[in-house]
């Protein structure tokens, strides 16, 4: 039977030779679906752009369908479709413009968490911990994200106040 070459834009198989897949590769039927899956990715805004140049599609309207699908060059979207993708590119929007993390980089509160772990270490091997510990009963070796994994081993799950002592833990 040969081997046989699965299109994954088109759904189809074929024999594979180098006859049929560059007959396939070159047809109308195989760039369209490639065309449409490649669309299929395409941001919010650039939908809406392209939409709302588009005239309405009579056909669609009057019947619900069309037969030209998604290479008709009229719009297929309702009013209510064209608010829908308004109001995700307004969010998309207000995501990108709000720092996340109420304010703080995740960036900048692992390089904060990192250097206070440091600092912390450091004091405790020069014994001044216990000072520190009592000057700020709440400080905490843990990321608060942490604290909020869920159905972690109790070896691995971190407490409010640091991390359990896993010096004498077996694993196996």
């Amino acid at each position: 039977m040969g081997k046989r070459y699965y299109c994954d834009y088109c759904d189809r198989s074929f024999q594979d030779n180098m006859h049929n897949r560059k007959k396939h590769l070159n047809g109308v039927q195989h760039h369209r679906a490639k065309q449409a899956w490649f669309h299929s990715f395409r941001d919010a805004a650039a939908i809406l752009s392209e939409e709302q140049s588009k005239k309405p599609c009579r056909k669609f309207i009057q019947t619900g369908q069309c037969g030209f699908g998604s290479s008709c060059r009229f719009s297929h979207m309702t009013e209510k479709d064209i608010a829908s993708l308004e109001w995700q590119i307004e969010d998309e929007r207000r995501r990108a413009e709000e720092p996340a993390g109420g304010g703080v980089s995740p960036e900048r509160s692992a390089a904060d968490w990192l250097s206070r772990r440091e600092k912390r270490l450091a004091l405790h091997s020069s014994g001044r911990l216990e000072e520190e510990e009592e000057a700020s009963p709440q400080a905490s070796d843990v990321p608060p994200h942490f604290l909020s994994i869920p159905n972690l081993p109790p070896p691995l799950a971190p407490t409010p106040t640091g991390w359990r002592d896993a010096s004498h833990t077996e694993w196996g």
